[in-house]
């Protein structure tokens, strides 16, 4: 066993007993790389990620491979996931020098932690162009022993182009009708009409801009914008990027069709699209849309759900297909004579339906299932029934691995959408799982001092700080829930969260904000990135979350920065709006105020309070907070000086410092939010 069996990440347990002397990311580390001479290995990776195990298992299980390692590098290993901040730096530098980057994220540093030579996967052998692993750091060490001083000037002069990658951020003001505008034309024509989605293979479920879109149309009407919106999610949702059995969307799809994904399910694209499914219920009524989020909220308490109340980042694509290897998709994918054999006399049936062909879809004459679109009517009860018997069978293969880390961010994306999922569709069940996972959050996440620790693990919080990311997905989540359950302890745990944003994350000159707080782990340039990812950038997560807490509060000065934060998407939302979704999302809630909507009734749990407040939590107006409770609660500045109307409960919508008459009935209410 090495050093990385004192860990806590999944991910490099998994690297625990490989033969290579593996550092943790630590000063220690370095220390030692200074002291022996010797430059760094950085092998960055995650536990769901492909080719990160088969490089292990070709290069860093293979003992004559350690042992040139162990004698000539220091080598260090990340999961990204827990260090975000480690792999947005090195990555940074990876894409300026080679144009593309990805995990396994190879890179060799100096002492100084310096980046010099970069690469993604190396295969043990020369392969497709590629050098050898062997030949690489043959050639590292080669150049590090004879040219060392050419090295250190390369190294230097990569630290000094990303420190002048610095993003120009003057304060801005928040993007206008025009902008968005921009945007929407933008995404129009990169929006693929035929398939749903936006660019070629590979194709990502794009989530921040859904939302855009849905909060578009709701504020301006384009019809243009919610047919995008609705045609990508039911593109999605028939295809194989979604599990057609257990729920649930994989992590992207190789082709532009939307037919074979990679396999892994993370965490962070279940909760976004559970949000963007039931977003794309409430404006449309789309008995799709209803579906697909509650399975895929079903799915992420079946099967991520922890012990301790959190969910698990993600589950492998690989596991074992039966005889003992492991293989992308083997518990997914189906041939004919598997359906028969489960099925019987129905697998014509579940074939036709799931689009399963002799020829296969996928490898090796398998299918993954789909809901092809095709003529004729199907039996209801017969296509549920084929379903239950297929998943019950599937049941009994190898499942794939789980990598059950608690990471904050991704669990306030999950708290929003199962909060809102539950109430939406009256699953008190999902919303108990959404406080569930909130209150580990705070039980175990958060310090004395309201900061965020960035993972956990079987009830153990890890030692890596909380980035931006964290401290706005996770207030997010927060308001979401205080809307949601009428607590006000969850607004009074955003704005702890959201200090912290204003204080340690943000820059006091121009309102920028950086992925890491001030008095984090100095690395060789502090990362900051607006645009979205996988996930929200935690730039527009943590505005986002600082609109939404103006409007509940008041407070001009969280107003302020969020406006101030929002600047970069004026100027990015026109050029890239595949790549600032979410800061898109965020300025629509901004030009519609956003809307602040408090109920007040005699008791929560009157009748006519539970109207009101569910046809608040309906409306689609971007961004609207609100809030629910008593006349004498002061749980939520919103509601106070709220008084019922004629001893009946009251609904009271306000935006832009003006606000609209208190109604008791819940059709009109419903007529103001969509006004």
């Amino acid at each position: 066993m090495n050093r990385l069996a004192h860990e806590t990440s999944p991910y490099l347990l998994q690297h625990a007993d490989n033969p290579v002397d593996w550092w943790p990311w630590s000063a220690e580390a370095f220390d030692r790389a200074r002291e022996t001479g010797r430059p760094v290995l950085l092998s960055v990776g995650y536990s769901s990620c492909h080719w990160c195990h088969v490089m292990a298992h070709e290069s860093f299980e293979d003992r004559v491979t350690a042992e040139y390692l162990n004698e000539h590098f220091v080598s260090i290993k990340v999961d990204r996931e827990e260090r975000p901040d480690v792999d947005a730096v090195y990555m940074e530098a990876v894409q300026a020098a080679t144009g593309q980057g990805g995990w396994p994220m190879t890179v060799f540093l100096t002492p100084d932690a310096e980046p010099f030579y970069f690469g993604t996967y190396f295969p043990p052998a020369p392969r497709h162009g590629m050098p050898s692993f062997r030949q690489v750091l043959e050639g590292v060490r080669a150049a590090w022993t004879d040219r060392r001083d050419e090295v250190a000037e390369v190294a230097g002069k990569i630290v000094r182009d990303l420190a002048e990658r610095e993003i120009s951020h003057q304060g801005a003001q928040p993007p206008g009708e025009q902008e968005l505008a921009q945007a929407l034309l933008g995404l129009t024509r990169e929006y693929d009409a035929q398939r749903g989605g936006f660019g070629g293979a590979p194709k990502f479920p794009p989530s921040m801009v859904i939302e855009f879109l849905l909060r578009h149309h709701a504020r301006t009407g384009s019809e243009g914008a919610l047919q995008m919106a609705a045609d990508t999610c039911e593109r999605m949702a028939r295809g194989g990027l979604y599990d057609q059995l257990g729920g649930g969307f994989a992590r992207y799809s190789v082709d532009r069709d939307w037919i074979v994904p990679h396999f892994e399910k993370m965490l962070y694209d279940n909760a976004l699209l559970c949000r963007v499914y039931a977003h794309l219920w409430r404006a449309t009524g789309s008995e799709l849309a209803r579906r697909v989020a509650l399975e895929t909220a079903d799915f992420m308490v079946r099967e991520l759900r922890t012990d301790e109340g959190g969910f698990a980042s993600a589950l492998d694509a690989d596991s074992d297909d039966g005889t003992g290897k492991h293989v992308e998709g083997a518990y997914y994918v189906w041939t004919p004579a598997q359906l028969g054999e489960a099925l019987g006399a129905d697998a014509d049936l579940a074939a036709q339906y799931f689009g399963v062909t002799a020829a296969g879809t996928f490898e090796h004459g398998q299918s993954v299932l789909q809901l092809p679109q095709q003529e004729g009517v199907f039996d209801a009860e017969k296509v549920e029934s084929v379903k239950r018997r297929l998943l019950a069978k599937r049941a009994e293969r190898p499942a794939p691995g789980r990598d059950d880390k608690v990471v904050a961010a991704w669990n306030g994306l999950a708290v929003a959408a199962l909060a809102e999922t539950g109430a939406y569709f009256d699953r008190p069940d999902l919303v108990e799982a959404a406080v569930g996972a909130a209150d580990l959050l705070v039980r175990l996440h958060l310090d004395d001092h309201a900061g965020l620790a960035r993972t956990s693990r079987d009830g153990r919080a890890g030692a890596n700080a909380g980035v931006l990311e964290d401290y706005g997905d996770v207030a997010e989540g927060f308001l979401a829930l205080a809307s949601v359950t009428g607590e006000g302890v969850w607004l009074e745990f955003a704005g702890l969260l959201l200090d912290h944003v204003r204080v340690r994350f943000a820059d006091p000159e121009t309102g920028a904000l950086y992925d890491t707080a001030s008095d984090a782990e100095q690395l060789i340039r502090r990362p900051q990135d607006p645009t979205d990812n996988a996930t929200p950038s935690g730039w527009t997560a943590a505005a986002g979350a600082l609109l939404g807490y103006a409007a509940h509060t008041g407070s001009e000065p969280h107003r302020t920065a969020a406006e101030r934060a929002l600047g970069v998407v004026r100027t990015l939302g026109p050029r890239v709006p595949r790549f600032i979704g979410w800061g898109l999302a965020v300025a629509e809630a901004l030009l519609d105020g956003p809307r602040e909507i408090a109920i007040v009734g005699p008791d929560q749990r009157d009748s006519r309070t539970t109207a009101l407040h569910r046809t608040a939590l309906l409306g689609v107006a971007p961004g609207a907070v609100v809030a629910v409770g008593t006349p004498e609660s002061d749980e939520f500045p919103l509601l106070a000086g709220r008084p019922l109307v004629g001893g009946e409960a009251a609904a009271y919508v306000c935006r832009n410092f003006t606000c609209d008459a208190p109604t008791t009935d819940p059709e009109r209410l419903k007529a103001v939010l969509r006004g």
